[in-house]
């Protein structure tokens, strides 16, 4: 069966291809919405932030306010920053195999109408923005200097997925600051875990593009590792996991926050044994089933602050 017209290489079959309407559909593979997996995995750090300062308050739960209102920002400030990513590699995204198809490459969406997207998109995040305290909201905005930076990166440094930890990040600390109008040793340990973590399956899914970055002279850490790239993911998942206990030590998670990270640690080796490299389906399964190591730890945090907190 034909891919839809349109749609993009590596996300044929889902709901914007098949439910959405036509006219849609552009700007909905502008925001990821066919890939909604980024934006999970930016919404994780800050679920798992307000609820290691449930942990450390002795709430029984995270504000359900709040949780709702990352679930929203996050998807609307993924879909901003691809859009924006989208306008900043147009040239680039052409010259490679998975991305030529994207919708301005490819024709589908002009650069003013993805700018006026990326406006609309903007807008609601900060609407969500708003919703917090002073501290909180400043801190959101600092955040967009990261981001601002981030598409260049890979022209730049081998290293652009430190970068993409930093802005994927962010949200270990805006949890934090929603809660508590301030940051502590916890949330700094928790935000540089979560870059760990980042830059370990942003590594897995750029070995998708390793032989396209390599001829169009875009760089990254899968083509920095190569052979050593399991060497490499056990080090930052390791210092992932390492940093991520130390901060719910620090806010006083109790055993059922330990038993979400074991969980977490043994997603993380079990990735890095069933991972082959030289198979790009296999990184992307890989890489997708990181939302699901974000949420065993989310799950983990929620049921610490419960229990402990109906104690």
């Amino acid at each position: 069966m034909s891919a839809p017209p349109g749609s993009v290489a590596d996300a044929t079959g889902n709901w914007v291809d098949t439910l959405a309407p036509g006219w849609s559909r552009p700007y909905l593979r502008l925001a990821r919405l066919d890939r909604p997996i980024g934006s999970w995995l930016l919404l994780l750090p800050c679920w798992w932030s307000a609820a290691l300062a449930a942990v450390a308050a002795h709430a029984r739960a995270p504000s359900l306010f709040q949780i709702a209102l990352f679930f929203i920002g996050a998807f609307a400030m993924r879909g901003a920053g691809c859009t924006y990513n989208d306008i900043v590699d147009r040239d680039l995204d052409g010259s490679v195999e998975r991305t030529r198809s994207r919708p301005i490459p490819s024709g589908q969406v002009s650069v003013l109408q993805a700018i006026i997207f990326l406006v609309l998109q903007s807008l609601i995040g900060l609407a969500v923005l708003l919703s917090f305290n002073g501290f909180t909201v400043l801190l959101g905005i600092a955040s967009l200097a990261i981001v601002a930076v981030y598409p260049f990166m890979k022209r730049i440094t081998y290293w652009p997925q430190i970068v993409l930890g930093l802005a994927f990040s962010w949200g270990a600390l805006m949890g934090w600051a929603g809660a508590f109008d301030r940051l502590d040793l916890a949330p700094l340990l928790l935000y540089a875990g979560s870059i760990s973590w980042v830059i370990g399956y942003d590594t897995i899914y750029a070995h998708q593009d390793r032989e396209d970055d390599a001829l169009i002279g875009i760089k990254s850490t899968a083509l920095l590792f190569g052979a050593r790239t399991k060497p490499m993911l056990v080090l930052f998942y390791g210092t992932a996991v390492t940093l991520i206990g130390a901060a719910g030590a620090l806010a006083g998670g109790g055993g059922w926050f330990w038993l979400g990270l074991l969980a977490f640690a043994l997603h993380l080796c079990w990735q890095i044994v069933r991972l082959d490299t030289r198979d790009p389906d296999n990184c992307l399964r890989v890489f997708k089933s990181d939302r699901d190591a974000g949420l065993i730890l989310f799950a983990g945090l929620l049921l610490d602050a419960a229990l402990r907190g109906a104690a």
